[in-house]
């Protein structure tokens, strides 16, 4: 048994073996375990509480877990919402009453328990059977219990900067008890610093690809010819359908409405290398066209249809180029909300006023009966009024009469809009006047 132990051990995962084994040793999240944070104070004051991390992978989140338990002096028990269920719940809890000092209860990817399964927690965190420690890379607001929540604090560990990862690597080839110092490997400033970005903020990444360069240098250093064969860059961070999906749409979204065509253009070239589907971002940049630019430039819509079924046409990576065409041409256009306020406010009329009868004279009479109604009288065909506009005529529901939704802005074609628009009302109003006069009584 002492030599298969040994084996196991010798095949330990770098990454492993280089765990921080002190507060000082976690790198990246100072704003959390700085001297004088209030989670670093509380694991030294050895006053803990139950609560969630919330982060990237390879930030640390497991191994703060394990040194709130080694502080406190806590057993240590695990559970991965990945492969436990009810049952594995409840034999953690009994070790954990069996215990007679603390229980640290680290439950890895907490987001995965359904809520049933996230109950199941809760009277044994309110009885301090347990400290509770839920690890998650998605957003807990939307992912855990409002319950679970309310019983845990929650604290956000951040992506791992390029330079703290190369104070990672530089301590793993140094370390001779469980890194790479026995090996006495030197490496290169611009392949440390090439480790550091294929990282990505992830340090458990990091240290992989250390470990396996280590295997793979010959005359003990470590250059970035060597780096770049293993290390090459994969995809960005990019979650389809998680924050980070959803933080990124929403920057290019935000750039465009902001006109600026280079922030739009990177972070559609990030989505496009993180894996998102072009076609996404194509159908996204539809909406782009009439939520923020419409009519201000009817072009843009066009264009960006056009780019859609280019992609569609030539597909990746040729097609993605005419998604940038319309992404620059959006942020560049004159960009008017005009529309798309409209469209809100008429909605919640329609949702809020009932159901409104259609105007006798709106109503088509296509059979006698209709016509004897009154459907149709004193309807004006427009075409045969003067500039083809019936002048005084009000096409709402008596109820929502005079109603104006859609207020053109100062931008693109809606200038000429507006003064279209304002002379019609105005021939509105003065039909209306003369209307009222010739019946009031001389």
């Amino acid at each position: 048994m002492n030599d298969l132990f040994l084996a196991e051990k010798a095949f330990q995962p770098l990454a492993d073996r280089m765990r921080p084994r002190q507060l000082d040793q976690v790198y990246g999240q100072s704003h959390l375990l700085a001297p004088g944070k209030p989670l670093r104070q509380a694991i030294e004051s050895n006053r803990l509480h139950s609560m969630i991390f919330w982060g990237p992978p390879g930030t640390g989140k497991t191994t703060i877990a394990r040194l709130l338990a080694e502080y406190s002096d806590a057993r240590f028990l695990t559970l991965s919402a990945v492969l436990s269920g009810v049952k594995d719940i409840r034999e953690a809890i009994e070790q954990a009453r069996q215990f007679q000092g603390k229980t640290v209860l680290f439950v890895d990817e907490v987001h995965r328990f359904n809520k049933a399964q996230q109950d199941a927690f809760l009277p044994h965190i309110e009885d301090g059977t347990i400290l509770f420690v839920g690890a998650t890379t998605e957003n807990p607001s939307f992912e855990l219990n409002n319950a679970l929540l309310s019983r845990t604090r929650t604290y956000v560990l951040k992506p791992i900067q390029a330079e703290d990862i190369e104070q990672v690597i530089t301590r793993a080839l140094q370390d001779r008890e469980h890194g790479l110092g026995q090996l006495d490997l030197q490496i290169d400033e611009d392949a440390r610093r090439m480790l550091a970005l294929a990282a990505d903020g992830d340090a458990r990444r990091a240290l992989t690809y250390l470990e396996i360069v280590s295997d793979l240098v010959e005359d003990g250093r470590i250059n970035a010819a060597l780096v770049g064969e293993i290390a090459q860059q994969g995809p960005r961070r990019f979650d389809k359908g998680g924050d980070v999906f959803y933080e990124q749409i929403s920057a290019l979204h935000k750039s465009v409405r902001g006109s600026d065509p280079d922030a739009a253009l990177y972070w559609f070239c990030r989505m496009i290398d993180g894996g998102c589907d072009p076609t996404y971002i194509a159908r996204r940049v539809v909406r782009m066209a009439v939520e923020d630019i419409g009519i201000a430039d009817p072009r843009a819509l066009e264009l960006c249809l056009q780019g859609w079924q280019t992609f569609e046409r030539l597909g990746s990576p040729e097609g993605e180029l005419a998604i940038a065409q319309g992404i620059v041409y959006l942020a560049c256009a004159a960009k008017s909300n005009a529309v798309y306020s409209a469209y809100q406010q008429a909605m919640e009329d329609a949702r809020s006023s009932g159901s409104l009868e259609v105007p006798l004279h709106l109503r088509n009479a296509p059979t006698r009966f209709m016509a004897e109604q009154g459907y149709g009288d004193g309807y004006r065909y427009a075409h045969d009024e003067n500039d083809a506009f019936a002048a005084g005529v009000d096409y709402f529901p008596q109820a929502l009469a005079g109603r104006v939704y859609y207020h053109p802005v100062a931008r693109g074609l809606e200038i000429k809009i507006a003064e279209k628009l304002a002379r019609l009302r105005q021939l509105n109003c003065d039909a209306q006047r003369e209307a009222v006069e010739s019946k009031t009584p001389k």
